[in-house]
Order: C-alpha cells, then sequence, then structure tokens
C-alpha cells in the first residue's frame, strides 16, 4: 500500500519536526545539539576571521612599519582580541551566558588560579608585559643564564629562543620578567666586550700593551673610530692577566668576534716572541739539597729536573 501525496507531506513534516525538536531540546533549558554546533562553528569563523585580519593588516597596513617586533606585537594583540571576542559570542550562543554570568565564572577560577595554576597565571600575565613593554623583540640576540641565541617567538605563556646550536629553548615568560637578562639587541648597537690574554711575568709590560692593541684592531669586525682600551686584570699563579675592551657594531656576533681577536692576539704574540705562560712552581728546600741535587729529582740529573719546570734555590737560614 502506497502512501497518498497529503500523508507524504504529513511524515514528512512529522519526521522534520521530530528532528528539530532533537536538535533544539535544551539541557537545563541552556545547551542543545544545534546551540552547540553553532558555538563550534562560531569558534572556527573566529579563528579563520582572526587569521584573515592579520594577513590585511600584515599586507596593507603594517608595510609601512619597519621595526618587525611592534609588526608582531600588533599582530600578536589584534590575534587576542577577536579571539577573545569569538569565544565570549560562542559561549552566548551556545550556553546563553550573560557577561555577568562570564565574570562569575571568572571569579571562580580565580580562586584556581590563586592556589594551582598561579605559575601559568604569571606566565600568561608576564607574555602581556612583553608584548606591550617590549623589553625583547622577535629577531633580539639575548642570554638568559647560561642560554644564548635569538628570539624566535614570543607566545602568550613562552618565549622561544632559538641557540646557536640550533636548538629551541622553550622559556616562560615570568623568568623573562622577573630575572635580570642581556639584550644584546637593545638600544645602540654598539656594544663593548672584554678579551682576556695572560702573558709570562718575564714579558715586557709595554710590549704586551702595544701587541694587544694592534692586534686587536687588525680585526675587520672591530671598530676603528673607537680605540681599544688594554687592562692589566690580575697576577695569577703563572700569568699576569690584561684585559682588551674593544668596540664592535655587531652585538649578536661577539662570540665569533671574541674568537678573531684571540686568534689575532695568538699569532701576533707568536711574532714578537711574547711568550705565554705556562704551570710552573718554585720548591724550596731547607736541608739536603745539594745531596738532591747531585743525585736527581727521582733518578734524573739536576740538568733533567730543570726541564721538568721545577726551579730549585737554596734558602739561607
Amino acid at each position: 500500500m502506497f502512501l497518498q501525496g497529503k500523508e507524504i507531506d504529513y511524515v514528512t513534516d512529522s519526521v522534520g519536526k521530530r528532528i528539530w525538536d532533537i536538535l533544539t531540546y535544551r539541557v537545563d533549558n541552556r545547551v542543545s545539539i544545534l546551540s552547540f554546533a553553532l558555538a563550534v562553528l562560531v569558534l572556527l569563523a573566529t579563528i579563520a576571521i582572526s587569521r584573515y585580519v592579520r594577513v590585511f593588516l600584515q599586507k596593507r597596513l603594517l608595510t609601512r612599519v619597519d621595526d618587525v617586533g611592534i609588526q608582531y606585537t600588533l599582530l600578536r594583540i589584534t590575534h587576542y582580541v577577536v579571539v577573545a571576542i569569538g569565544v565570549l559570542y560562542a559561549l552566548r550562543v551556545g550556553f546563553e551566558l550573560d557577561l555577568t554570568s562570564v565574570a562569575v565564572v571568572f571569579g571562580f577560577l580565580s580562586v584556581g588560579i590563586g592556589f594551582g595554576l598561579q605559575y601559568v597565571a604569571s606566565d600568561l600575565v608576564s607574555g602581556l608585559i612583553l608584548l606591550f613593554e617590549r623589553p625583547v623583540r622577535i629577531g633580539d640576540r639575548v642570554k638568559v643564564g647560561d642560554i644564548e641565541g635569538k628570539v624566535e617567538y614570543i607566545n602568550v605563556r613562552t618565549t622561544i629562543v632559538l641557540t646557536n646550536d640550533n636548538l629551541a629553548v622553550i622559556i616562560p615568560n615570568s623568568q623573562l620578567v622577573r630575572n635580570q637578562f642581556i639584550n644584546y639587541s637593545y638600544g645602540s648597537p654598539e656594544v663593548r666586550i672584554t678579551v682576556t690574554a695572560g702573558v709570562a711575568y718575564d714579558c715586557d709590560v709595554e710590549k704586551v700593551t702595544r701587541a694587544l692593541c694592534d692586534a686587536a684592531m687588525s680585526v675587520d669586525d672591530v671598530m676603528k673610530t673607537k680605540p681599544a682600551e688594554v687592562r692589566l686584570g690580575a697576577f695569577g699563579d703563572s700569568t699576569v692577566e690584561f684585559q682588551v675592551l674593544v668596540w664592535i657594531a655587531e652585538p649578536h656576533n661577539h662570540q665569533k668576534i671574541k674568537t678573531k681577536v684571540n686568534l689575532a692576539i695568538f699569532k701576533l704574540f707568536n711574532e714578537r716572541g711574547i711568550e705565554l705562560p705556562f704551570p710552573q712552581r718554585d720548591l724550596r728546600l731547607r736541608s739536603g739539597w745539594e745531596t738532591l741535587l747531585g743525585e736527581g729529582v727521582g733518578g734524573k740529573s739536576s740538568a733533567q729536573a730543570e726541564t721538568t719546570g721545577v726551579a730549585y734555590s737554596k734558602r739561607e737560614e
């Protein structure tokens, strides 16, 4: 038995109405399958809109801004604002929450943040501080503790630093806000670096000073407009330590420039006959030194003993 036209329409309307009732049925008069699906669609649309807005700003408006750090900051803030608006609207569509309810929810969450999520909240707030205050920017050369590298990303919770070994180090933003760190790219690009060199005690100080200045200024990466400065740093057990202070215009390459200066110093020391230090000790004997020197040290003759770097001298009683 086949259904007639009116009966088909009745069955179709009945099934459609049943499906519609299932989709729009709200649990606790708040959420339904349809509202939840709409909330998901709103979130997906928010992500797409955020991406489109950032591309539009980067290609049309931010091309006039030369600072890459400012561009990155504005793009991240735009992304956060669009996502925040989209999340609030999705909550309103999907769960019929108003701003008052959201404020109450965040009030309860703040209690949990205060106890268990305080470090995460600190990193989030620190990320916003870094974006607005901008003590460090994308592309800066920084040193945090023993970690040195280039800043690749500044996210809302962490900052990613790429080291010279091409290793990505993830640093919580709170460490950059609370602790001291060195930013080689902040402010003026002209910085002064210190290179340490040691010589033997019997070397001529004036000759060493001239050699250090000439070696430092011979490096191409060292600024010629500011002369090198040599300081006598300390007196060691076997060496006289000198410090060479030079100015460079590429702080992100300070390690390579230090290596070049050290190589230039080593080469010039060899050319000018400046002796590099080696560990040595003076041994003073109160008695029996004639017998010791006559028999040798450990079966060696006195001439062989001198080659070991041990010097003997008689102490008058």
